[in-house]
């Protein structure tokens, strides 16, 4: 089975001082969907007025993939358990840190899900176990080597 997922970046200069890197690092994210997201670099990777705060840097949206992809992993799973989920929110965190190279990365994912059961909730160790299942579920988790960890509650 193959697929293909396609996402569009486009950039142009705003006629700043772009040799000198005096230039903006804002963009714009195109999916083949036709979901058109702001993005820029991170304002703590790279000062403003050359990024932008109010849009998405791309190790936010590393984050947010993984976030999302263990969570329909785990919906899914889940579902095939018979537990019944009401809702699932997760404040995920990523940490951009020296790798044992010396190269920024995000070596770390803590994803943090509060998930609400309908009726009764499962044990514990079955809500472990589903996170387990989702992890090596996960497409975006089978393709980075970030170390992805789950703290549920």
């Amino acid at each position: 089975m193959k697929h293909e997922y396609i996402a569009e970046v486009t950039w142009a200069s705003d006629g700043a001082s772009f040799t000198r890197g005096k230039y903006s690092r804002a963009h714009r994210w195109r999916f083949d969907c036709g979901i058109e997201v702001d993005a820029s670099a991170s304002p703590s990777v790279v000062p403003l007025p050359y990024s932008r705060e109010d849009a998405v840097d791309p190790e936010e949206a590393f984050v947010a993939a993984i976030s999302s992809c263990h969570m329909l992993s785990f919906l899914y799973v889940a579902s095939k358990k018979g537990v019944d989920i009401a809702s699932y929110r997760d404040r995920a965190v990523g940490y951009m840190e020296a790798s044992a190279g010396g190269k920024l990365s995000v070596t770390r994912v803590v994803l943090k899900p509060e998930i609400a059961y309908r009726g009764e909730a499962p044990s514990k160790a079955l809500v472990d176990s589903l996170h387990h299942a989702a992890h090596e579920e996960c497409f975006i988790a089978n393709s980075v080597k970030t170390d992805i960890r789950v703290e549920s509650a």
